[in-house]
């Protein structure tokens, strides 16, 4: 598999064709979809004879929804295929020898079910025949799949993506209502459920809306994020609660933690929880160490570190999360961490850390914020990164500046069905 939905094959003249709808092993009969000068694209037509590893995916949307690309392919398989795409990215574009990427990178830890993992589902807003629909994204077009539920969310609020989709379905079509996208965020540890309506500002149904998604799903929140600007740079406008606790809470390890609909958090607890085990695992904090956490997001990595260190200081960019950040903070009674709203470069904080943590986006690692943290003098760093093309660059980027160099990568499977995977990478001092 490559790093996407597609299987990787090779023509006679040692071109690499992209196959979509294939698994490794399988001998297929494919239609060319694409030829270009480096690679080619094609598409499965007939499977002829399928590998030992292809299996019925579980869910009965899985060939038409976008969101389970690695759904016909065996879960055992899946693990290996996450791992050689994390070492192929270290010898591609981190330029690392073979040898070492392979004795760096670990197996890939599958730290909870391979369905019904989610806590966190995005419907899609489409049209069919002029009535505003509810359901998935397509796997190969920009259409909507209305489904009846998600076999990748929790298998208790399974239901709950038809019972909203059928509301908010209704709802916007006798209403006029104007929406992005819903959001569905549920906990089988606290048991909330919070439903997020996406959209832009202006008038709005409010009374109705909640009354009618009450009686079609068991929510503890209801919201309503009002976003403006162009499409591709949507900004929050405001979030404006309509009944409930205005706020989703789950528990992670011994935590609890409040998070408000527009803030990142790992769409799988059980893998959130490993990764916070093995970046402590990896730090070892020390009561007399202070701690630095940039892109800290709502304080998954904060509050742990903080109940096992003397101080540490906070940065997360994205003004929602600030503000959940602090709220957690307060809840869990922590009164040893900086808090800081900002840019990671410009806010670096001025302190000498002994052990640091940073969980960017997909992006990565600024230049500048590689540069800084390796005039750092702390013993070890823990990157956590979920694209292993950035996590390679960057990895180059410290192996350059000489101060720190990666000790273990850990692929972790926090997204079983997909491409996706996340990894926890910790740097020593070189």
């Amino acid at each position: 598999m490559g790093y996407g939905p597609e299987a990787v094959a090779h023509a006679a003249d040692g071109k690499t064709v992209f196959v979509s709808g294939a698994v490794p092993g399988d001998t297929v009969a494919a239609e060319l979809t694409e030829d270009g000068p480096r690679f080619s694209r094609a598409r499965t037509v007939e499977v002829v004879e399928p590998s030992a590893d292809r299996v019925v995916p579980e869910c009965p949307y899985a060939t038409l929804c976008g969101g389970c690309p690695w759904a016909a392919l065996s879960y055992p398989r899946q693990a290996i295929e996450k791992r050689q795409n994390v070492v192929s990215s270290l010898v591609r574009l981190g330029h690392f020898p073979a040898d070492e990427a392979e004795h760096l990178v670990a197996q890939t830890v599958t730290p909870g079910k391979p369905w019904g993992y989610r806590n966190k589902v995005e419907l899609a807003v489409g049209t069919t025949n002029g009535r505003l629909t509810l359901g998935m994204h397509a796997a190969a077009s920009d259409s909507v799949v209305k489904v009846k539920e998600c076999k990748l969310l929790q298998k208790k609020f399974q239901g709950s993506v038809k019972s909203v989709s059928g509301a908010m379905g209704y709802l916007a079509n006798s209403h006029g209502l104007q929406l992005e996208r819903v959001g569905i965020r549920a906990s089988a540890r606290t048991n909330e459920l919070e439903v997020a309506l996406w959209g832009p500002s202006g008038p709005f149904p409010r009374a109705q809306v909640a009354k009618v998604l009450a009686d079609s799903t068991k929510m503890t929140s209801l919201v309503r994020v009002m976003q403006k600007g162009p499409a591709k740079a949507r900004k929050i406008a405001g979030v404006e609660r309509l009944s409930g606790k205005g706020s989703w809470g789950e528990r992670i390890g011994s935590e609890t933690m409040r998070v408000s609909a527009p803030s990142f958090f790992q769409v799988n607890t059980a893998g959130a929880e490993k990764i916070v085990e093995l970046v402590l695992e990896g730090l070892a904090p020390d009561d007399d160490d202070e701690a630095m956490d940039l892109y800290c997001g709502a304080g998954t990595f904060t509050i742990p570190l903080a109940r096992r260190v003397g101080f540490v200081s906070a940065v997360e960019s994205y003004g929602p999360a600030v503000r959940d950040l602090r709220r957690n903070l307060e809840s869990a009674r922590l009164d040893n961490v900086d808090a800081v709203g900002g840019d990671a470069g410009r806010e670096f904080p001025d302190t000498d850390a002994d052990i640091i943590v940073v969980d960017p986006p997909r992006a990565g690692l600024a230049a500048d914020v590689v540069r800084q943290l390796s005039e750092q003098p702390a013993r070890a760093i823990a990157y956590v990164s979920c694209d292993p093309a950035t996590l390679a660059r960057d990895l180059a980027r410290f192996r350059e500046a000489g101060t720190f160099k990666p000790v273990s990568v850990t692929p972790v499977d926090l997204f079983p069905q997909t491409f996706h995977v996340e990894d926890v990478c910790i740097l020593r001092r070189a």
